[in-house]
């Protein structure tokens, strides 16, 4: 029986590599820093669209956080920048507007802030997404290639993996694999099947451990997808691949690679991610109706250049 904290088997460089080749889309679409977000058009739309029933509306976006701790090494930044009792106001206009503003900022790539990757985020053996050199492409003025101002937002058909509903359990372990067998376990207890285009996220349970037990490193210990899980996903299309955590299992099973999945995804498919998203309140929707596939929408920060966007998905039931 497997361990509740087995992130194995350990896959050495060549096979990550050999796994790297296979799953490979480069050169497939254009334009290519859309990456897999070219597979979702206007039928995938509207087949998202014909799913919401209830109109429960679920947002997925955790609390701007500004408080530091083990999984919040960056916290983010909230400060009034104007009071609309510093404003002047003359005997003549005693009841004059006042406007009060503020400035949020943050370094968001991390596990603190719900946020979706790009594909200039990620570079394997110095290439980006479709194979332009991370140097020439990404500087101090942003990335010129796979910036996530090109992505533009995203609205189809999203499934939940609520891997701890399957099993049985509040939430998996850290360091917990998730295996393709474990995928195709969840679609048949769940009664869901990942599609071409579809944006699929896992639930493991993280922020309800968290709740409940509290804040760890999430960076040296988190449940997420084994390497060997990906050939499945790539295998079904997926337009956008994240979860509750970063997708990736930790510590890595792949030796001198920290971030596999990421790499696998972003810079082999072209599948951006959406890193710490709050599912929590989605699974309860889909538990109470048993149906665990909803229309999503990912509307990212237009920024030139960016290698991602801070984000509050939204589900539609």
């Amino acid at each position: 029986m497997r361990s509740p904290t087995d992130n194995g088997p350990v896959v050495s460089r060549q096979e990550f590599d050999a796994l790297f080749e296979q799953v490979r889309t480069w050169g497939r679409w254009a334009p290519a820093d859309r990456g897999a977000w070219n597979r979702v058009g206007a039928d995938h739309v509207r087949r998202a669209a014909a799913l919401v029933r209830s109109g429960t509306v679920v947002p997925l976006g955790r609390p701007w956080d500004t408080v530091a701790g083990p999984d919040n090494r960056r916290p983010a930044l909230h400060y009034m920048s104007d009071l609309g009792d510093a404003e002047p106001s003359g005997p003549a206009e005693p009841f004059e507007p006042s406007t009060h503003k503020d400035f949020v900022g943050a370094d968001f790539h991390g596990k603190g802030i719900t946020h979706l990757d790009a594909l200039s985020h990620v570079a394997y053996r110095g290439r980006l997404y479709g194979g332009g050199a991370a140097r020439e492409l990404v500087g101090s003025g942003g990335a010129r290639f796979g910036g996530v101002g090109a992505l533009g937002p995203l609205v189809t058909r999203g499934v939940l993996l609520d891997l701890p509903a399957v099993q049985e359990v509040p939430w998996l372990e850290p360091g917990q694999a998730v295996h393709a067998g474990d995928i195709a376990a969840a679609e048949e207890a769940l009664g869901v099947e990942i599609g071409e285009g579809d944006a699929v996220l896992l639930r493991t349970g993280r922020f309800r451990r968290r709740r409940e037990l509290g804040p760890w490193d999430a960076d040296a210990a988190c449940a997420g997808f084994h390497v060997d899980a990906v050939p499945l996903l790539a295998g079904r299309g997926i337009a956008l691949l994240g979860g509750d955590g970063d997708s990736d299992v930790r510590p890595s099973p792949v030796e001198g690679v920290h971030s596999p999945v990421h790499t696998l995804a972003v810079a082999a498919m072209g599948v951006p991610l959406l890193d710490n998203a709050d599912v929590e309140e989605l699974a309860a929707a889909c538990a109470s109706t048993d149906r665990y596939d909803f229309l999503l929408s990912v509307a990212p920060l237009n920024v030139p250049g960016g290698t991602g966007s801070p984000v509050n998905p939204v589900a539609v039931l």
